[in-house]
């Protein structure tokens, strides 16, 4: 089986630079959850973590549709094939929405959003408690639709991996691929020793015939006929 066709260094890079921060950012915000003495910290990286998803998820559907999808392996069949895009596309819409509905949440309590420590982004919802509550509900839903997704694509990943052998998992990896063999592996080449004494055995063979050749030149006569032995 061919290796699956890899995707762009740039689309790699940015893959698991997002994997990264979302792991980082859904682990925070859990632990903000339960976390009291270090809300205010936790929540101010919290949000330059959820900013920095945003400008790369936008980097990425830019980059997602403007360039060609390397094919899947054949080991996908049309239906898997369906269900491989349309998760894709959900973990796009989510990852984009998500820190959209966050932004947008801060803003609703009458505060801005603070990344990096000190710079402040305007606000994109009013002053509104109501507001803040659907806000903060659709937050935590897209927080946990994130993690069912997530984790779909990542056992896909592995089945396909571990399961069918497909290099599923090399199509995003740096790794450097090890060249395929020779595809006539039991000829010698040019380069081997086992040619090289071929190469030997059939010149003494072409000495030996003109050795034999000229001997036979020898035992004939000037006209062609052969010289009779006394």
């Amino acid at each position: 089986m061919t290796a699956p066709e890899r995707y762009p260094i740039r689309t790699r890079i940015l893959h698991w630079l997002t994997a990264l921060l979302v792991f980082s950012t859904l682990f925070i915000g859990f632990m903000m959850v339960n976390s009291l003495g270090s809300y205010a910290s936790l929540r101010a990286v919290h949000m330059t973590l959820g900013v920095l998803i945003l400008v790369i998820m936008v980097t990425r559907a830019a980059n997602r549709f403007t360039h060609r999808v390397p094919k899947l392996p054949d080991t996908v069949g049309w239906i898997e094939h369906q269900l491989v895009v349309g998760s894709e596309l959900a973990l796009y819409a989510v990852l984009l929405a998500q820190p959209l509905v966050g932004w947008a949440m801060v803003s609703a309590t009458g505060r801005s959003v603070v990344i990096f420590g000190s710079l402040h982004l305007p606000r994109i919802a009013p002053f509104d408690a109501d507001v803040f509550f659907i806000l903060r509900q659709t937050h935590s839903v897209l927080a946990y639709t994130l993690v069912v997704v997530i984790a779909a694509h990542v056992s896909a990943v592995l089945l396909h991996t571990l399961t069918l052998r497909d290099g599923m998992l090399s199509r995003m990896t740096f790794a450097r691929r090890q060249r395929s063999p020779h595809p006539r592996a039991g000829v010698p080449t040019a380069d081997t020793p086992s040619n090289s004494a071929i190469s030997r055995t059939l010149a003494a063979a072409d000495v030996h015939a003109a050795g034999c050749g000229s001997n036979n030149a020898q035992d004939t006569g000037r006209h062609g006929r052969p010289r009779r032995h006394r």
